[in-house]
């Protein structure tokens, strides 16, 4: 991999499970679709719709879709385990639907872990981001034990704790009310814009506060 990753193209994406249905009008599937480092993007969807597998696909946590995937024209389908691994510790960030988060560790060592994979933790930023985000008092608690909205916030800064070209953030602020949703864009606005990076969102309807995205719908 090179150290930057500039662009991401969608070819003809389509899930296998949709591929003998008779879609809507899809901004994403089946079409020619890019994504540019620096850039910001909503990718909106109905439930069902297939946001959660389409940032599964791009992340190769799944490859059950028919199409390509290239990384500045290289095919995904092509790449290695080391490949993989390379890109998801340099180039691309994600913040899953359904968190990751290990319940029994606290939620400082739960964004620790992260550092020890990527290497790129700034105590200074994950204090600042902790306290702007309301969780500093909720730092030592077990994950399993906080409330969903405080999980969210903790895998938020987590997922922010290391390189990337882009940051793929599944429903990040689904739990947030409308205050906390402004700061977390913020958040992810200023760090972006640090190292250069796309956002990419995607959200059935409550999305991540951000200025100005690009709207794509599935």
């Amino acid at each position: 991999m090179t150290r930057h990753i500039e662009e991401i193209t969608l070819d003809s994406l389509l899930p296998r499970v949709f591929s003998r249905e008779e879609l809507p009008y899809s901004q994403v599937w089946r079409r020619k679709v890019s994504f540019r480092r620096g850039a910001r993007y909503l990718v909106e969807s109905a439930s069902g719709g297939g946001k959660s597998s389409l940032a599964s696909f791009i992340m190769g946590a799944r490859r059950d879709y028919e199409g390509k995937i290239l990384f500045d024209g290289r095919d995904a389908a092509m790449f290695s385990i080391a490949d993989w691994q390379e890109l998801r510790r340099t180039n691309i960030a994600y913040l899953p639907q359904e968190l990751g988060l290990f319940p029994e560790f606290s939620a400082i060592d739960n964004i620790l872990l992260k550092g020890e994979i990527c290497g790129d933790v700034d105590m200074k930023r994950v204090d600042s981001w902790m306290e702007r985000l309301g969780i500093t008092s909720r730092r030592d608690y077990p994950a399993g034990k906080l409330s969903i909205g405080q999980q969210q916030r903790v895998a938020l800064i987590r997922s922010l704790c290391q390189p990337f070209d882009f940051i793929l953030l599944d429903e990040p602020v689904s739990h947030l009310d409308e205050a906390n949703n402004r700061l977390a864009a913020r958040i992810v606005e200023e760090e972006a814009g640090r190292q250069g990076a796309a956002i990419i969102t995607f959200s059935v309807g409550n999305p991540l506060l951000i200025d100005n995205p690009e709207k794509l719908t599935l």
